[in-house]
């Protein structure tokens, strides 16, 4: 299966109309949250992505809520908030979110490092596992050098081993590719982003 995958659009309407024209070549969209931009704005978002042909399995950032991504969703998109689905043979498992909380204000949606580890511990089996926040010391440095992931998400990936794990938030470290175990991890960004996977 080919995947495109992408994180953080933030209403960029450049990027939209790239991945819009990438999509031709995928079979499956992955957005890994930030579709807007704090709180506001994700009608937009989504009208941006409307072309896109392939099925979109999604999650939701910090700059957007769950709720707000089913409310929003397009035809054909799963919105998927510690929550599992299969599609073409591959198990996925989604959680959004700024995990652990980024000292954005009010707006931002987060989770605790305590209800990301709850909502995980509901997955058994994942393929692929779409977070929007990253794991810990993978592709989660900030431009001062931090390590800013969340260790829920890492010892989830530790646990599971999923082919992939994919992830935004951090854009200090777009284009990041690393290994925990067996599992490719991913700092996706704007950017088309391909992966051939086999179920």
């Amino acid at each position: 299966m080919k995947i495109l995958a992408f994180s953080d659009l933030h209403l960029s309407a450049a990027h939209a109309e790239a991945l819009v024209a990438a999509s031709d070549q995928a079979d499956l969209v992955i957005g890994a949250g930030d579709f807007c931009n704090q709180r506001k704005g994700l009608d937009q978002a989504m009208a941006l992505l409307a072309d896109i042909a392939p099925p979109l399995i999604t999650v939701a950032g910090n700059a957007e809520s769950a709720a707000e991504m089913r409310a929003a969703a397009l035809p054909g998109m799963h919105v998927l908030h510690g929550e599992g689905m299969e599609f073409g043979g591959l198990h996925f498992f989604g959680l959004g979110g700024g995990i652990p909380a980024p000292p954005f204000g009010a707006w931002s949606y987060n989770l605790s490092e305590a209800e990301a580890e709850a909502l995980l511990a509901g997955c058994t089996r994942a393929d692929i596992l779409i977070c929007h926040s990253p794991p810990k010391g993978q592709g989660d440095a900030t431009s001062l050098g931090l390590s800013v992931g969340s260790t829920s998400i890492l010892q989830a990936v530790e646990r599971l081993q999923p082919q992939l794990a994919l992830f935004g938030h951090i854009h200090d470290s777009w284009g990041f590719r690393g290994q925990i175990g067996t599992t490719l991890t991913a700092n996706l960004g704007p950017e088309p982003n391909f992966f051939d996977v086999t179920p």
